[in-house]
């Protein structure tokens, strides 16, 4: 019998280019609501991976009441803020309300000379609602330039009218939004630039005799249709992708003035984390400093949803 093997290269997205921007959007009318009126999103910036000693009480599991080692990924999340609100009308902007012009916009957004202050409750032509948040890298100390980001709210569009009302000039906390569970990670992958099938798709290596290349596939197809199709592996762009990393589970929600996880010197290439941080279990994309969007899980399995991991230090 002939050994086989699988296919090299996922063709589940194509074409296989460079993401527009690097802080991906959401669809959020794929993610489920909540009965609770909050937000569906948080943004955070990627400080790295560590090791994490937990206790296992995963019902069924082989290692039940154990102490195990896995890795995990920490993401500091400093505060958001409102920045406008979006009013939808059969899923179209009918209009905005700009509610906050702080002076760490004024190098991404253009300030008018005078503001004109619209009182919201007299929109009443409306079936949904969205706010525009902003970060706050500057106080973490990776870029000075915020953050500007879409998210939307679940709940009654009542509901979300009196929830940004009450916090249009607050900050909101990563620890208001997301507590444990699983979520969904919105990143843009590590780039590599241009690459050969070798490194894009994996293909292996041909005969050190063969022709026409050794780095190459064997055939670029028949020759009906006479064309090359998507199929076939060929050189590109490798990486700086717009992806999600399904399904990964929190570990915890902390401050850092309430439980210190940094190092003397600090994460590498990240420094000290000085604001919220979440631990998630395992490896998301992107790379280091870079912000991701963190939402609630937009299909969850049982498998797991019935992970049960206490954390009790990491290395």
């Amino acid at each position: 019998m002939t050994a086989h093997k699988i296919r090299d290269g996922s063709l589940q997205i194509w074409p296989r280019c460079r993401a527009r921007k690097i802080l991906p959007s959401a669809n959020w009318n794929a993610i489920p609501h909540s009965d609770k009126t909050n937000l569906m999103g948080f943004i955070g910036y990627k400080v790295g991976m560590t090791s994490a000693f937990v206790k296992d009480n995963t019902t069924d599991s082989m290692t039940k009441g154990k102490k195990i080692v896995t890795p995990a990924t920490i993401i500091e999340c400093p505060e958001l803020k409102i920045f406008s609100i979006r009013f939808y009308k059969n899923k179209k902007v009918v209009k905005e309300v700009v509610v906050n012009f702080d002076d760490e916009l004024k190098s991404i957004v253009k300030k008018p000379k005078e503001i004109k202050h619209q009182d919201i409750d007299s929109i009443k032509d409306f079936d949904d609602i969205r706010i525009i948040v902003f970060s706050n890298p500057k106080k973490i100390g990776i870029k000075k330039n915020p953050d500007i980001l879409e998210i939307g709210l679940s709940g009654s569009k009542e509901d979300k009218l009196k929830f940004v009302k009450e916090r249009l000039s607050k900050e909101i906390r990563v620890s208001e939004v997301l507590n444990n569970g699983l979520v969904d990670i919105h990143a843009v992958s590590k780039a590599f630039g241009f690459q050969g099938q070798v490194k894009r798709f994996g293909i292996g290596l041909k005969f050190h005799k063969t022709e026409k290349g050794v780095r190459r596939p064997g055939t670029l197809g028949p020759w009906h249709p006479a064309r090359v199709t998507f199929r076939v592996s060929n050189a590109g762009q490798t990486g700086f992708h717009t992806r999600i990393a399904y399904n990964n589970l929190i570990l915890g929600v902390n401050k850092i003035a309430e439980k210190d996880i940094n190092k003397p010197e600090g994460f590498h290439k990240y420094g000290k984390i000085k604001t919220d941080y979440i631990l998630l279990k395992g490896s998301i994309p992107g790379t280091i400093k870079r912000p991701i969007l963190i939402t609630p899980a937009q299909r969850p399995t049982r498998n797991k949803s019935k992970l049960k991991l206490e954390v009790i230090e990491l290395r």
